[in-house]
């Protein structure tokens, strides 16, 4: 049997590739591989009793797969800390495998193309627990303010299998999903979508069911265990109504209802941006969590402290919840218009973050929005690149996904110069893709068609070299009259074709720097006269020494 080049790489115990180190294990977590391919989810049902004592997890997942290509072995995922006491299928049960953080499931023959078809993984054991959630992935087991028990979970970077048996790759996303959790009687257990059951089944243990009923990634499906109180709000877009839940901590209702105040305004400007609330009949939540924030799809984990900012640190004049603002800008991008692989989540962090600014540019201003921007600017580290590194589970710059990616994104709105296209192409890109996987050549394509400018080299020059362009320049003192300005992108950034602005007396002047030094004679007395913009365009300058 031939195996092609690059099946082989995945092959070795470990593998080097653009200067990181990866391993099997790491493949078999974010490749797509033959033993992934084969089958669609269809439906997860996860049931499971969560024990506070012991700070365990017992149950079963049900998962419903419609197969693609007829095959017989089947690859699923679950983190090796966590015991699978059986798979059951067609009431038989099935052998199974372990590697690392994967299981293999072996049919005793090729299933049928076309067919649906079910089986359930029962398990249990001692969950991850999380070290700095949410960015260290895994289970949160606290006291809340009344020493009540709490637990939550967040799981973006290490993915839903740390905690249950699944698919665990971005590229399938379930169409819908059941959670069900026996929990303590006097806790309340509260998931994404809507609550379908909630009874108690013995004297100390009560049982809930919610619904979800859209695609989810399922790094978004969550937990949230402890003494909530349920405040009620809605809504109201054409006639329609959106159902927005906040589940908090007992003893916090009142500031947050005064502080969650902001969500319907922050509703409606989205729905302006983009369009409506994409999750509608699950409705619109915030869950109030030990940790910041994470982006749970209709069941937002919040935990700023009701302060503006993030955690109350904010720039000058903005008065805002951070986490409100970026955690529901992922209801559009990353939760409805969602990546394959984690190593493009730049467009899911990008985007987000670049909806903040259009955020304040519709409450405050234009001004107020370049300020927040230079915001951001600060936050940028280079460190490496914003794409990661594809089919081994691997995100490129924590940060600069982020920042560099709104920046990159700002950049482009002022190439265009035409604010109308600008904003009726990003909410016709997202209406196009809502609901929809796509990839980083998806988002090139059509911006460039749309907005008829070939921006392949400005995204690749942002997304793959973790340094930012160049601009290397110098004076030259034109017989005392008037200076020259020479200018060109460095030699790294090769067929970049970013514009820059300069001012000369208030006069805004655009330049188109190449790979070869181009001159402008301006009327200034003085290099000081001639001054780079940088609200605009994200570069960095280098005054060029001429031999």
């Amino acid at each position: 049997m031939r195996l092609s080049l690059y099946f082989f790489f995945f092959l070795l115990s470990k593998y080097y590739l653009f200067g990181q180190i990866f391993s099997y294990e790491d493949s078999l977590r974010g490749f797509l591989n033959e033993n992934r391919k084969w089958f669609d989810v269809k439906y997860y049902n996860l049931n499971l009793d969560v024990n506070f004592n012991n700070r365990s997890i017992s149950g079963y997942n049900d998962i419903f797969f419609n197969v693609i290509d007829s095959k017989c072995v089947m690859q699923l995922d679950l983190d090796k800390k966590l015991k699978i006491d059986s798979v059951v299928f067609n009431n038989n049960k099935l052998e199974f495998r372990r590697k690392f953080n994967s299981f293999f499931l072996t049919f005793s023959k090729k299933l049928e193309v076309n067919k649906n078809y079910k089986l359930r993984i029962y398990y249990n054991g001692t969950p991850k627990e999380a070290i700095n959630p949410p960015w260290d992935g895994g289970f949160v087991w606290l006291k809340d303010y009344n020493n009540f028990n709490w637990l939550g979970v967040a799981c973006q970077g290490d993915g839903a299998s740390i905690w249950w048996p699944c698919k665990d790759h971005l590229s399938d996303k379930p169409d819908s999903m059941r959670v069900t959790c026996k929990i303590p009687k006097k806790l309340k257990f509260i998931c994404n979508g809507n609550i379908e059951s909630d009874s108690l089944i013995n004297d100390i243990k009560r049982q809930t069911t919610w619904k979800i009923s859209y695609p989810i990634n399922i790094y978004n499906v969550s937990l949230y265990i402890g003494n909530y109180v349920n405040i009620n709000d809605m809504y109201f877009s054409d006639n329609d109504s959106l159902f927005i839940d906040y589940y908090v901590i007992e003893g916090n209702e009142n500031i947050a209802f005064n502080h969650f105040k902001q969500v319907k305004p922050m509703l409606k400007v989205y729905e302006e941006l983009f369009d409506k609330y994409p999750f509608w009949d699950d409705g619109f939540a915030l869950i109030e969590s030990s940790y910041p924030g994470m982006e749970h799809q209709s069941g937002i984990a919040y935990g700023n402290n009701f302060k503006n900012g993030y955690l109350g640190k904010y720039p000058k004049n903005i008065d805002f919840d951070f986490i409100i603002i970026h955690e529901s800008a992922h209801e559009y991008w990353g939760n409805s218009v969602s990546v394959d692989d984690i190593c493009e989540l730049w467009i899911h962090e990008s985007f987000a973050t670049y909806t903040e600014a259009l955020f304040v540019e519709k409450k405050y201003g234009f001004e107020s929005m370049l300020d927040y921007l230079l915001h951001q600017k600060k936050l940028i580290k280079n460190d490496k690149p914003i794409i990661g590194v594809h089919g081994v589970n691997s995100s490129g710059s924590k940060i600069d996904m982020y920042y560099k990616g709104s920046w990159m994104l700002h950049s482009i709105r002022n190439i265009v110069l035409n604010d109308s296209l600008w904003f009726k192409t990003i909410k016709d890109f997202y209406n196009v893709y809502k609901f929809k996987i796509i990839s980083t050549e998806d988002v090139v394509k059509y911006f460039s068609k749309k907005l008829k400018y070939n921006l392949e080299p400005i995204f690749s020059k942002f997304l793959k070299s973790k340094n930012l362009p160049v601009l290397e320049y110098y004076f030259e003192n034109n017989n005392n009259i008037n200076f020259d300005l020479n200018y060109k992108w460095d030699i790294e950034s090769k067929n970049f074709n970013m514009p820059i602005s300069i001012l000369i007396d208030s006069q805004r002047i655009l330049l188109f720097p190449g790979s070869e030094f181009k001159k402008i004679s301006l009327n200034i007395k003085a290099e000081s006269q001639c001054i780079f913009e940088n609200n605009y365009y994200l570069y960095e300058k280098l005054k060029y020494k001429k031999h």
